[in-house]
Parts: structure tokens; C-alpha cells; sequence
């Protein structure tokens, strides 16, 4: 071991250490990974992803490149945080219904709305969209934005993508971060860029002068937004929340029937919630909350959503289209965060902060734009000016390239007029030599031009060619010495950008009514409860029972009397109560098919064991008797369960415990219990003291170290029970009459 290698250890805080890795890492994952910039409205992943396209050539008049190509090249060269996550980035950028604006162009199978998901990446091929390569990646080559290396500075990239537009408005953004998360919704490219014109304009506009230009989101799957009076608090404060329901058709039908038909869905339905959606309404239907619904067919297709509900003649369409509002996911809420990245720190931003952001970026990419092109002008004014008077003196200086030994000796005579060691036919041209001056870059150029370039036409050609240059020059000086001059050219850009990329509204805004839904109150009757040792269940009523009697006991496990408004209690060995309403489990005839109780409610077979089944309404009216393998005990007034949750805790449990027996119980009842090791306790249930739910209860019987309880007997007084223990008939009546927390009696075999 190293000498004093304990002098190198270095007390630090540990608050303060853990404090300022955990921020460092927060901010990694914040300005790295997350969320998006608000100049480009791109996440880094996205930008990527988008770079590495135009480098690979994949413009949108190239053909598709293989994406795990493009997945490969942007993973090795500027992401490397696996491939999945670059995938699937491209893989939305593609999505015209999760996307405004697509800025890539899938061939392929790039998944549906539905939320069937892309096929592999090695199946599926993409290149650039025209507005990308347009609005987000042209002028790269300008100097526009600043390139920083790649995480191992093998290769350098773009800070942010010279977006044209305000595109974190146009496409909107999703990303969570550490301890924050942003939710900004897509908007109509036309509307978005005429309500910035108008900000460059008028900086004094207010956030409801916007919205009078670009009334709000303008989702890709339509739909209808209904709180439009609430939108200026949002868009003015960057959060809040955006009802949206989705758009309902009545279609008149032969025999005076009609449909109803969903033809635009809330944006946040897309993907699994759509079948969600159709099992909802399935569910209302199978729950008798509407009659009027007779059939359900989707027949949305890549044309568009076409959700078909076949009623009944008659039936109340509107009542219908309220209950859908109400009971399912066709009227939803769209959280908004404007969170974005704005110079290096997340910030939630307004709609006037995001403009004020967008704006200022447009006049730093014009001004670095028209610098550059600028520069490049000036350079060709300076070789002009040089080949213009070169031909003037063509003569002096064919005879001075004659004279000269090598080329460093005509450019010092072209550059400086000097003329030692040249030689010359006369002291006059040696003179006028002497006196030229020309720039090094026109002497360049001079020594490299062409004979052809002294034809008559070709120098007419240059003259033209150089008051071309000078219009340009005072052109790009005006527009960068000019701030009018500079918002007229970002203004017919983006007015370039509406005419050629601008798409009709989608998404209609308005003040519209909660949706008010009169469920048909239920008539109460009551009804028969049979689920089987499988747990399958169903309902049926009573005189059908009473037909089928033999075979439904004999097919049953529990048969219940309850009220079809009631609710089914489910007491678990885990301690849990799970509740199911009596209406939402199927009702038909005998033979009609049962559906397992963990359709119906939080109850899982696969990990839980049944150990009582009763109504609620039985429940509320009795005592709950708890037994535990582990020998506790304790009764339950009914009350206690009172509960509206699906589930709750029934009874509080000891470590590795767990419930043995669970049921209703009333006075002068006997209680026996059986232990592993073939030992009886007899005791009335007056034993027992009544404990809240929440309490472990007390000792029922003494049990040795290795032993447990294995049976629960409950009898009324003087009833008896005959059991078999170990091929031995056992009265229990005969046991001999005990207290709770004994010992017991070991039956002799």
C-alpha cells in the first residue's frame, strides 16, 4: 500500500456533494436529453437525428435510406444513448397524426393511430421531409449557428437548427425530466406564423390580441377545444388545462335509424386509448347505463378516425352524445407546461416569451446570414476590381510574367511594383511596373486567369458580373445597417414558409356547455349472484335461479341474494376488501357466459385467494369474524367497511400472516379451531372482543412453535358438526367447551 495514503483522503459534506451531483445530473438530463430548445423547438435527440440525415445525403430528393442506417450514424456520431430512443424519435417526427408538421418521410410501416408500433428499424426507411430541409436545415453552410464538438469531439454539431419558424409552437413537444416535465400543444403553421408577423409588428400586443389571430391548439387529430374563454390565462401564463372532445356526427339511416359517428378524437386518445375508448362504451352498454346503442364498429382507416354506434330507432342522440362526453375519454384534458430550454436554463414560458425568444433568434440568424454573405460579396468585388484592371494593363503584365524567372517574382511585381530581376523592353514599362498594386487575392487571381477570360464578351461579362456584386453589397448593408430593412426579410420568409407548408385549421375552438348526462336511474330488483370455483361470475334473477336450482349450486361455489344496486364484497387471505358493483357484472339466463370477478374489479387470482364473498348490504348489517393462520383474532362491526374505494384494507396483519377465515357472524355462535397438529379450541364467539379494522386483533389459541392453524368451524348454539380428522369422525359438539387463548385438546386417533 502506498505510504500516507491516508493523508490524501479529504473530508467533504455529504448533503453538499450529493446537492450538486444530483443538479448536475438534473441539468444533464434537462438541457441534454428532455426538453426542447425553445429557438428550434427540437429535443437533442430530434436534432440530431435531423443533422445526420442531411449529412447522409437523404434530402427529400434523394431516395429512402434504411433507418437503422440513419439510427446507426446518429448513435455513433453524436447520441449515444441507444438506439431505441433515436428510433423512436424518428419514428414520431414521422407521424402526420401525432404531428402537425411531419419533418420525416416514412416508407414503411411507421405505426398507426391506433398504437400498433413501428416495425423494426431495419424494415422501414425514411429521408427528409421539403419543409425540413427548408425551414429547419438550410443555410448551414452561412455561419448561421455555432457547432459544438460531439461527446468524444471527433465530429462537431449544431447548437440548435436555424429554424425559420416558430416551430416549438408549429409541433408542439412531450418530454419528462428530472422533477419537471413539458406538455406543449401543436398549432396551425399559418396561424402561428401571422401571429408572430404581428408581434415583430407591434411588441406592445397582448396574449388575447394573439389569440385573435391564432385562436389556440390546433391538434392533428381535430377534435373540438370547449374552454376557449380559459385559453388566454393559459397561453399568458405557459400552463393550465385544455378541454378537448372529440367530434360526433348524427348519420340518418333507411327506417328512420340513426348513427351516431365519431369522426375526430381528442388528441390525447391516440394510441392504446382508443381501443380503451371502444371497450368503455362496450362496458356502458353491458352495465345497461344506455339501451340505445346496438352496435359498435371502428372503421377508421388511414383516411381518418370513423368510429360507427348503431342505435336503436328512436333513441335520444343528443343524451347519447353527452354520455359519451361524460362516461369515456371522447372529452379529455390536455395539461399544459410550456417548459422549454431558453438561454440554457428550463424555463415556462409564455406565448409572448416564446415569440420574444423566436424573434430575437430569426434577426441573430438573418444577421449572421447576411454577414457571412456579405464577406463573401466583398471578396468577389475585391477580385473584380482586380481582373477589371488587369485588363486595362494586360499588356504591362504579360511582359512582366515574360520577364519574371518564377511565379514569386511576378506576384511581388503585381503586389509591391517590384521589378528587380525582371526584365523589361523598355525603362517606360519597367516604370509603370513599378507602380502596381495589386491586392494579394487580385494578384491571385490575375496569375491564374485564363486567355479566353480577354475576349471582348467575357469582360463585358465581368462588368456585369461586378455591378451585380455591388447591388448585392449595398442590398446585404442596408438589410444589416437597417432593422426595417431586416423585419421585411424575415417577414417574406415567412411568408414564403405559410404559402408553400400552410394546411387548413383542424381543430375548432369555442365556449361550449358542460356536457350534462341524466343516467336512467336503475330499477331495483333482486338478483342472484354464482361464480364458480374458477371465479367466473354472473347475475340472474331470482325466478330463473329458482328454475335451475339444482344445477347452479351443484356448478357454484358461492350463490349470493343480493340488489342489483348493491355492491360485491371480496375479502381476501392478503387482508384487502375488494368492491365490484352488482350492476357492472354480467346479467342474462342460465346458461348465458360468466366472465372472471377480476374483470370487475381490483381483485387479481393470480396473485390473491378468495376467503368470503358477501353484499355490502350484508356487510353494513353484520359482524365480520378475522381468523389468521398464526392464531389472531378479532370481530368487525360491518359499518367499518363502509368504503367507496374498489379497494382497502379489511384487517391489519403480522408479518407472514395471513387471513384463514373471514364471515359474517351473529350472537350465540361457537367458534372451533384446528390446528396443524390436530389440536381443538372450542369458545363462544363472546370470547372475541370487537376491534376497529385496522387493528391485529388478539391471540385466538395457543399454538406451539411450529404450529398453525388449519381450519376455522363456526356452528349456532346446539347445532353440531360431524368432520372427518384423520379418517376419524370428530362431533365438534362434543368437544369440551374452552376459552379463547387456551391450549387446546389434541384428538387421540
Amino acid at each position: 500500500m502506498e505510504d500516507n495514503i491516508f493523508d490524501k483522503i479529504h473530508e467533504v459534506d455529504l448533503k453538499e456533494t450529493m446537492e450538486t451531483s444530483y443538479i448536475d445530473y438534473a441539468m444533464s438530463v434537462i438541457a441534454a436529453r428532455a426538453l426542447p430548445d425553445v429557438r428550434d423547438g427540437l429535443k437533442p435527440v430530434q436534432r440530431r437525428v435531423l443533422y445526420s440525415m442531411i449529412e447522409l445525403n437523404n434530402g427529400p430528393d434523394k431516395p429512402h435510406r434504411k433507418c437503422a442506417r440513419i439510427v446507426g450514424d446518429t448513435m455513433g456520431k453524436y447520441h449515444p444513448h441507444g438506439d431505441s430512443s433515436i428510433y423512436e424519435a424518428l419514428v414520431v417526427m414521422s407521424q402526420d397524426f401525432k404531428k402537425g408538421l411531419p419533418l420525416i418521410d416514412g416508407h414503411g410501416n411507421f405505426g398507426s393511430i391506433e398504437g400498433d408500433g413501428a416495425a423494426a428499424m431495419r424494415y422501414t426507411e425514411a429521408r427528409l421531409q421539403k419543409v425540413s430541409e427548408d425551414v429547419l436545415l438550410a443555410d448551414l453552410d452561412k455561419n448561421i449557428v455555432d457547432f459544438v464538438p460531439n461527446f468524444d469531439e471527433t465530429e462537431k454539431e449544431p447548437g440548435v437548427l436555424p429554424a425559420r419558424i416558430p416551430h416549438l409552437l408549429i409541433n408542439g413537444a412531450e418530454g419528462i425530466a428530472v422533477g419537471m416535465s413539458t406538455s406543449i400543444p401543436p398549432h396551425n403553421l399559418g396561424e402561428t406564423i401571422d401571429a408572430m408577423k404581428a408581434y415583430m409588428k407591434n411588441p406592445q400586443m397582448t396574449v388575447e390580441e394573439l389569440l385573435q389571430i391564432m385562436p389556440g391548439p390546433d391538434f392533428p387529430t381535430g377534435g373540438i377545444v370547449v374552454n376557449k374563454d380559459e385559453l388566454t390565462e393559459i397561453y399568458r401564463t405557459g400552463a393550465g388545462k385544455i378541454k378537448i372532445r372529440g367530434r360526433v356526427e348524427v348519420e340518418k339511416l333507411k327506417g328512420g335509424k340513426e348513427q351516431l359517428v365519431i369522426t375526430e378524437i381528442p388528441y390525447t386518445m391516440i394510441g392504446a386509448n382508443i381501443g380503451k375508448f371502444l371497450n368503455d362504451i362496450g362496458g356502458l352498454v353491458e352495465s345497461k347505463t344506455t339501451t340505445d346503442i346496438v352496435d359498435i364498429t371502428n372503421q377508421s382507416s388511414k383516411e381518418g378516425i370513423r368510429i360507427v354506434l348503431e342505435l336503436k330507432k328512436g333513441a335520444d342522440t343528443e343524451q347519447l352524445t353527452n354520455m359519451l362526453y361524460k362516461k369515456t375519454r371522447l372529452e379529455d384534458t390536455f395539461g399544459v407546461n410550456m417548459l422549454a430550454v431558453a438561454d440554457g436554463r428550463p424555463e415556462t414560458l409564455g406565448l409572448t416569451r416564446i415569440f420574444d425568444h423566436v424573434i430575437d433568434f430569426q434577426f441573430e440568424l438573418n444577421t449572421r446570414k447576411y454577414k457571412t454573405l456579405l464577406n463573401k460579396e466583398l471578396d468577389k468585388k475585391e477580385i473584380q476590381e482586380g481582373l477589371i484592371k488587369a485588363c486595362d494593363v494586360i499588356d504591362l503584365i504579360i511582359e512582366v510574367l515574360r520577364g519574371s524567372r518564377d511565379l514569386k517574382m511576378a506576384k511581388a511585381c503585381l503586389m509591391s511594383g517590384v521589378t528587380e530581376g525582371i526584365t523589361f523592353k523598355s525603362e517606360k514599362s519597367k516604370a509603370q511596373a513599378a507602380k502596381l498594386r495589386f491586392t494579394e487575392r487580385q494578384a491571385t487571381a490575375i496569375l491564374e486567369m485564363r486567355l479566353y477570360k480577354l475576349i471582348g464578351l467575357e469582360i463585358e461579362a465581368l462588368m456585369k458580373e461586378h455591378d451585380t456584386t455591388m447591388k448585392n453589397i449595398a442590398r446585404y448593408s442596408e438589410i444589416l445597417n437597417n432593422y426595417d430593412e431586416m423585419l421585411k426579410v424575415i417577414i417574406a420568409d415567412l411568408d414564403r414558409y405559410k404559402k408553400a407548408y400552410a394546411q387548413p385549421r383542424k381543430t375548432s375552438v369555442e365556449n361550449a356547455e358542460a356536457a350534462v348526462f341524466v343516467e336512467k336511474k336503475m330499477e331495483e330488483m333482486p338478483v342472484k349472484f354464482l361464480m364458480d370455483r374458477f371465479g367466473y361470475c354472473r347475475t340472474m334473477d331470482v325466478a330463473t335461479y329458482e328454475r335451475n336450482k339444482e344445477a347452479a349450486d351443484a356448478e357454484s361455489r358461492y350463490v349470493l341474494t343480493c340488489r342489483n344496486t348493491d355492491r360485491l364484497c371480496i375479502f381476501t387471505e392478503k387482508g384487502k376488501l375488494h368492491t365490484a358493483k352488482i350492476a357492472d357484472l354480467p346479467y342474462g339466463k342460465f346458461r348465458d357466459k360468466a366472465f372472471p370477478i377480476d374483470n370487475f374489479s381490483n381483485f387479481d387470482s393470480s396473485q390473491e385467494r378468495i376467503i368470503c364473498i358477501c353484499s355490502m348490504e350484508e356487510l353494513l348489517m353484520g359482524t365480520m369474524l378475522f381468523v389468521t393462520k398464526y392464531g389472531m383474532t378479532k370481530v368487525v362491526s360491518g359499518y367499518e367497511y363502509d368504503v367507496r374505494t374498489r379497494t382497502s384494507a379489511a384487517t391489519k396483519l403480522n408479518e407472514d400472516d395471513e387471513v384463514l377465515y373471514a364471515g359474517l357472524v351473529g350472537d350465540n355462535t361457537q367458534i372451533v379451531l384446528q390446528s396443524a397438529e390436530g389440536v381443538f379450541l372450542k369458545f363462544a364467539i363472546e370470547e372475541i372482543p370487537e376491534k376497529k379494522k385496522a387493528a391485529i386483533g388478539v391471540r385466538a389459541m395457543k399454538l406451539s412453535v411450529k404450529d398453525s392453524l388449519e381450519q376455522v368451524y363456526v356452528m349456532t348454539d346446539g347445532e353440531d358438526k360431524i368432520i372427518t380428522y384423520k379418517e376419524k369422525e370428530v362431533s365438534l359438539q362434543k368437544l369440551k367447551n374452552g376459552t379463547r387463548d387456551q391450549k387446546g385438546t389434541k384428538i387421540r386417533v
